[in-house]
């Protein structure tokens, strides 16, 4: 049984972007501090953040006091939060790893997403370890249970990345883990340029998904880039390679009503090390928010053209 979209993610904010979508960002691709933070995603009259971490400290890993700080911070600047991104089987969690980690982080993350007026806890699929690929997924699959069982038991929503890990990279692994899991507490985050560090197509596989389930993505992740693998490198939505203004046409045609946050990637890469922010790092936050705003105008809303026949295009490559 797929679980029902209607997911309430905090204070519902003014400025929609069109009908029954919100822009966000991801605070620490703007700033270090969460005052900077805020005060990037609050320039562009937007009034949810996505939060990762504050000071180069993850969410979970806050002490007390500093968390009680950030709840009064963002409460008193009028800010509902989209999303807490997690640490959970991403990146820099293999599958040979265990799941105690991931376990401890959930728990952790559970009465702070309360705190802070959230259900949503983005994860991914743990990059694989020296399993052979089906072991890989039936081990990601079955830690998943586990996860997504503990997350409902603090009423959250797991929203899995298709970025690092078993079901990160083709819509039929998003659709078998969904499937397999078959919880409510779990349900898709689509990032429009995570393609290129890892060598799809993610405008196609996203056809692919929706055509098998037009209600599985629950968040979404605005990223462009240009090139692949190591080779990718970033740019403002509608300038890569990402077809990021296609992607946002295709899920409002097939009912998205959410998030589009935006995760520049020009300052800033946690995956790749690159964790420190240039003084630019607001400046360049602000300035990819405009350009999306621009881009949603422009080519999203305003062009009368569908994506039908791409995809039918796509169904036809298969």
């Amino acid at each position: 049984m797929l679980p029902d979209r209607t997911v309430a993610v905090g204070p519902l904010p003014r400025g929609e972007a069109v009908p029954g979508i919100l822009y966000a960002g991801i605070g620490d691709e703007a700033g270090r501090s969460l005052d900077h933070q805020i005060a990037a995603v609050t320039s562009l009259g937007w009034q949810l953040i996505e939060l990762r971490s504050i000071d180069g400290v993850a969410l979970a890993d806050l002490d007390g006091e500093a968390f009680d700080t950030c709840v009064r911070t963002v409460r008193a600047a009028g800010l509902g939060i989209a999303c807490v991104d997690s640490r959970i089987a991403d990146w820099s969690r293999p599958i040979s790893q265990g799941i105690d980690a991931d376990l401890w982080e959930l728990e952790r993350l559970g009465p702070r997403c309360a705190a802070l007026g959230t259900r949503y806890v983005r994860v991914m699929s743990y990059p694989n370890d020296g399993l052979d690929d089906a072991d890989w997924g039936a081990e990601v699959i079955r830690r998943m249970r586990v996860l997504t069982a503990r997350a409902a038991e603090y009423g959250l929503v797991l929203l899995h990345e298709n970025c690092a890990g078993w079901a990160g990279r083709s819509a039929e692994r998003m659709w078998r883990l969904l499937t397999e899991v078959d919880s409510p507490a779990l349900r898709l985050l689509f990032d429009t340029g995570n393609g290129a560090a890892y060598h799809y197509r993610a405008y196609d596989e996203l056809v692919r998904l929706l055509e098998v389930c037009p209600e599985a993505v629950a968040h979404v992740h605005v990223k462009d880039a240009v090139g692949s693998g190591a080779g990718a490198a970033y740019t403002l939505p509608g300038e890569g390679e990402s077809r990021v203004a296609d992607c946002l046409r295709l899920l409002l045609e097939a009912g998205y009503a959410g998030v589009w946050s935006i995760e520049p990637h020009l300052a800033l890469r946690p995956h790749e090390s690159r964790t420190e922010l240039g003084d630019d790092g607001p400046v360049l936050f602000a300035e990819y928010g405009r350009h999306l705003e621009q881009l949603v105008a422009t080519e999203v809303l305003d062009s009368r053209r569908t994506v039908r026949e791409e995809s039918s295009r796509v169904r036809s490559d298969r």
